[in-house]
């Protein structure tokens, strides 16, 4: 291994050592009121590393589905001792626990107005990526958290899992050269798309609840639960699930606030149409896209394919970092790799550094959120940095939606000459629910 190599896989490890020592003094043993809102598998992964670092007591929990309220209830009592309430509404959990910190786990459609609830009670927040469903529900949040002076950690995981830190300062040291173009991509398997029959709500549901200010769509086992990510009314299908962590690698690189053109293509030409009516439902998200962000000083793209794999590369899934010396590509379980332009210049690798089962570094996560709690400082995915990377394939999915390319002020956070796109930046609430102020 070189002496650049090693210099820089130390620098690393430093780093991510310095984020893990204990705070000294008397606050470590300070333990916050917690409250989870979204008790489903991802919501109780993130509560279990939470209770794990020592530094917290589940106070209550949060959900539509009562068998969810249950299990995880159980899961915390047997794990930590705490004897959470259990709630299906948050704003009665905000108004009578009155938790330090919240953690929102729900589908991305009720991101902002329960992170804006929670800000407003007086919580710190750990947000589950992306920030929002919409830009401007996204930018109520930021302004929501800045005039409360809380502080919101968005679940971005990737800023300070160890091979991501080892790849970025290996990238920002100049080892790749100048870089004039980025690739996230995430592909998979897959083929057409059968309908699945609607049926009536699983006992202890609260449907209309679960849809809140979506339109309130059959309730379909392909939704609920964990499918929600695949249907627009909730999210933003596969790029807004995925493209999120890679773009914000673009964005965690660059220190830009955002693109000055996007354009998107894709479709559902394997998966077939998508089907919505009264007796059935497929899911309604593109099965492939092409995103494409110009920035000042280089491009970048997003693209995915659930069907066909990426057996013809060395890589399914990351961002290839196209620079003057080679391509970097940063991934998940298969590390970070360089490959020089000079085929006689060895190439170098960094081996994944995750956390098992998941193959994620939340505890890292959450142990910063604390200590930026602690300390009063902003975490390594604060809520403005964070917004901006979500923006990216939000904005994605509104080109694809308006069917054209859009020009994006990233000052003024404004599509650029055309209403109607502009008008997308937002959308209409089901009532009773209001959408949020920026």
């Amino acid at each position: 291994m070189n002496t650049r190599r090693t210099f820089l896989k130390s620098a690393a490890a430093a780093s991510i050592a310095f984020h893990t020592l204990p705070i000294i003094g008397a606050e470590v043993t300070k333990k916050y009121r917690t409250a989870l809102i979204g008790s489903g598998w991802w919501g109780m992964n993130i509560l279990r590393e939470a209770a794990a670092s020592g530094r917290i007591k589940t106070v209550a929990l949060c959900d539509v589905h009562e068998e969810k309220l249950i299990h995880g209830f159980e899961d915390v009592k047997g794990d930590s001792g705490d004897e959470p309430k259990k709630y299906k509404d948050y704003r009665e959990l905000l108004e009578k626990e009155k938790p330090e910190i919240v953690i929102i786990a729900t589908p991305d459609h009720w991101h902002a107005l329960q992170a804006i609830a929670a800000c407003k009670a007086g919580s710190h927040v750990y947000l589950e990526k992306p920030t929002g469903h919409t830009v401007n529900e996204s930018r109520a949040i930021v302004k929501a958290a800045k005039d409360a002076g809380v502080i919101v950690q968005v679940g971005l995981h990737r800023r300070i899992g160890p091979h991501h830190v080892e790849a970025m300062n290996f990238l920002k040291s100049g080892a790749v050269g100048k870089v004039g173009m980025v690739r996230c991509f995430a592909h998979s398997k897959g083929g057409p798309e059968l309908p699945k029959p609607n049926s009536a709500p699983p006992e202890g549901l609260d449907w209309d609840m679960y849809c809140g200010p979506a339109p309130l769509r059959p309730f379909n086992s392909k939704i609920h639960p964990g499918g929600f990510r695949n249907f627009l009314d909730f999210a933003n299908g596969t790029m807004g699930d995925w493209g999120v962590h890679w773009l914000d690698q673009v964005i965690w690189w660059s220190g830009e606030k955002g693109p000055k053109r996007i354009f998107c293509t894709g479709g559902r030409d394997i998966a077939g149409p998508a089907i919505s009516n009264a007796t059935e439902q497929t899911t309604d998200s593109p099965d492939h896209q092409l995103a494409t962000f110009e920035f000042e000083q280089f491009t970048a793209t997003w693209e995915h394919r659930k069907f066909a794999d990426n057996n013809a590369e060395k890589h399914k899934i990351g961002a290839y970092f196209y620079g003057e010396k080679g391509t970097l590509h940063i991934g998940w379980k298969d590390g970070w790799t360089f490959y020089p332009v000079n085929e006689k210049t060895k190439i170098e690798h960094g081996n994944s550094q995750l956390q098992e089962p998941d193959g994620h570094n939340i505890a890292l996560l959450w142990e910063d959120f604390i200590e930026a709690i602690d300390k009063k400082r902003k975490p390594i995915a604060d809520i403005e940095s964070a917004h901006r990377s979500s923006c990216l394939p939000m904005l994605g999915m509104l080109s694809w939606k308006a069917g054209r390319s859009i020009q994006w002020d990233a000052e003024k956070e404004q599509i650029i000459g055309d209403e109607a796109a502009n008008a997308m930046l937002s959308r209409a609430y089901r009532g009773p629910w209001e959408y949020p102020k920026v």
